[in-house]
């Protein structure tokens, strides 16, 4: 079921992205909320799927605007993200965007989860 090959993907593959690229994010907070949301036993199953399935468009590393493209290289990402967003919003969660902000602080401290512990 692709529900739980993109849940792998995202495990394996977003905390090694997230550290390489945060910095660069604009939409950084709005991702680390997807990804808090997506991994909430609260998220009903059909929001985690959506968010699973933009999350792991941003970990794999083929993409229609490929990530090295400086100025572009993210839109798609923040396309697809956004896109998901819309769709179940109102399963993201005030308590989902502090963590989020507080993951991002602590990656910008470099205290991050690099190892996706």
């Amino acid at each position: 079921m692709a529900i739980f090959e993109n849940e792998s993907i995202v495990r394996g593959g977003f905390w090694p992205k997230m550290a390489r690229v945060f910095a660069h994010l604009p939409f950084a907070d709005q991702l680390l909320a997807a990804y808090e949301c997506a991994f909430d036993p609260q998220t009903p199953l059909k929001a985690k799927g959506l968010l699973l399935a933009a999350l792991a468009y941003f970990v794999l590393p083929f993409d229609v605007i490929p990530d090295f493209i400086l100025g572009l290289g993210f839109t798609d990402d923040a396309a697809v993200l956004f896109g998901a967003f819309n769709v179940i919003r109102i399963h993201i969660k005030p308590a989902h965007f502090e963590r989020a902000r507080k993951t991002l602080a602590d990656l910008r401290a470099g205290d991050g989860r690099e190892t996706g512990a």
